[in-house]
């Protein structure tokens, strides 16, 4: 059996990286970690090939070679999943689909002979029977959650890892919190499952004997939502495996606001080599924190938190929120406020939209204000549902925030209120790698030179490498994903404002 497993295009948004990338010579952030999972949990006499269209070509050729196409993608890829389902129907090439998109939304994709649905560990096996026994049903579907400590190893050797800015593994599935807007819990469950502290060093083994080194996302919904198993076990494993390796990579990883307050957690997270940690923050609105059920948020002081954080070593990245029903008119200025003080350089503010499934999904269905599916894409001035305030209002602060937090002038000043907050424990390498010479020269021509705000740039250079010379390398790399994120804004804040429905809410 020939077995061709593609990873549909992500367009340019605000987590593609696209334009910091083109400084390093690389092609995408990440590798498709779902896909190569799959192709090892496959018979290993079958052949197998995977094509990233991200970081190559999807041939003709490619298809006609294969018996089957697996795919397996996220919403925001929705319109490339449609063009390679319809390129295969083209050779008459059978099609299996599984991943986030396909599990909340199958039902709009025609052309799929085998939907592969919910976590393979569970619904690829029977499938796989039934392919062997020639009686494949189109539906594979099931509520159960597996053992993750039983998932295998990705097959690393399917893709060229010099084609990635960072590689990626998963410690475990499933978030304890239960947000509104979140599909996460719809996907994988309020219960997080985790892998032990063998399988783990495996991955790790893995990734190494692969040749690689430099950063390394833990993908998990929530890493501490499990925090006992962290602390007794699979931190202190790192930390071990880390210093006889030689510290071959820099972690990151997503955890909520709740880190703030375990200072252990921190201290191993920081030996065990992780050095940025996305936060949802959402907003500085308590009575939308309510609304979306983000407790964990509720009744803290969110900038002294974050700040806390930075201070044990940690890059803060974090996400953001506009559109709750009990957003104010000044919720655009309180955000910039609040991102301005946090220092949280890169901060990814999108509109509320609500994922099939989610309970906000039910409750705008039973107020009937939703319009449409959501484009996965929270930054790109779409919104599926009829929100309460002003339509105009709304898109015309959400881009005001955009404008601004990006601007040159905010984003270097941000640079700097974080610097002076962050305290690392050991030398930093950055994911960019900038300390090469020739991306080093390209950013200093393009930001430096080129760029409307270069004076901004130059003061951040010369400020940092005469102060705090070994965060400059850090402060160059985020120059250069300030430079990305001002790109795709530009993109964005030049949509025209348009009603979401015809009645012209």
């Amino acid at each position: 059996m020939k077995i061709l497993l593609v990873y549909p295009q992500y367009p340019d948004t605000f987590w593609s990286f696209k334009h910091a990338l083109k400084f390093v010579s690389k092609k995408a952030a990440f590798p498709p970690l779902g896909l190569l999972t799959v192709a090892a949990m496959l018979p290993s006499e079958w052949e197998k090939k995977l094509v990233d269209i991200n970081v190559a070509s999807l041939t003709d050729k490619d298809i006609r070679w294969a018996d089957y196409v697996f795919i397996s993608a996220m919403v925001v890829q929705r319109d490339s999943v449609k063009e390679v389902i319809a390129r295969c129907k083209k050779f008459n090439t059978k099609v299996v689909a599984g991943g986030p998109l396909f599990t909340t939304g199958y039902k709009e994709f025609d052309g799929v002979d085998h939907f592969v649905l919910n976590e393979a560990e569970i619904t690829l096996p029977p499938f796989l029977e039934d392919l062997e026994r020639g009686c494949a049903q189109h539906l594979y579907t099931s509520d159960e959650r597996p053992d993750i400590s039983k998932t295998p190893i990705p097959l690393w050797s399917l893709i060229n890892m010099k084609k990635y800015a960072t590689m990626n593994i998963q410690y475990s599935r499933g978030c304890p919190f239960n947000c509104e807007f979140c599909d996460i819990i719809i996907l994988n469950g309020h219960k997080p499952r985790t892998k032990d502290k063998v399988q783990m060093l495996a991955e790790l083994d893995a990734l190494y004997n692969h040749g690689w080194r430099g950063g390394v996302f833990i993908v998990d919904d929530n890493f501490i939502g499990n925090k006992r198993k962290l602390k007794t076990e699979i931190l202190p494993a790192i930390i071990e495996w880390m210093k006889g390796e030689r510290y071959p990579f820099a972690f990151s990883t997503e955890a909520s606001i709740n880190l703030a307050d375990d200072e252990e957690l921190m201290q191993l997270m920081i030996k065990a080599g992780v050095n940025t940690v996305f936060v949802g923050i959402e907003t500085p609105n308590e009575e939308s924190l309510v609304e979306c059920n983000k407790f964990q948020n509720q009744n803290r002081d969110l900038v002294a938190s974050v700040k806390k954080i930075q201070n044990r070593g940690f890059e803060v990245t974090g996400g953001f929120i506009v559109g709750f029903d009990n957003d104010p008119i000044s919720i655009f200025k309180n955000q910039i406020s609040f991102i301005q003080r946090s220092g949280i350089v890169t901060a990814m503010v999108g509109l509320l939209n609500a994922p099939r499934g989610t309970r906000l999904y039910q409750r705008l269905k039973k107020e009937d204000r939703l319009l449409k599916d959501s484009s996965g894409d929270n930054t790109d001035c779409s919104i599926n549902f009829i929100p309460k305030m002003n339509y105009e209002t709304l898109i015309n602060g959400y881009k005001h925030i955009l404008n601004t937090i990006y601007s040159p002038k905010q984003y270097y000043e941000r640079i700097k209120i974080f610097l002076k907050e962050y305290k690392p424990q050991r030398k930093r390498a950055p994911q960019l790698h900038l300390h090469n010479l020739w991306p080093f020269i390209k950013s200093m021509w393009l930001l430096g030179i080129k760029e409307k705000g270069r004076g901004y740039y130059w003061k951040l250079f010369v400020s940092t490498l005469l102060k705090q010379p070994r965060k400059f390398p850090l402060s160059m790399s985020l120059s250069v994903y300030g430079y990305h994120f001002r790109k795709v804004v530009e993109k964005y804040i030049s949509l025209p404002v348009e009603h979401p429905d015809s009645s012209g809410n």
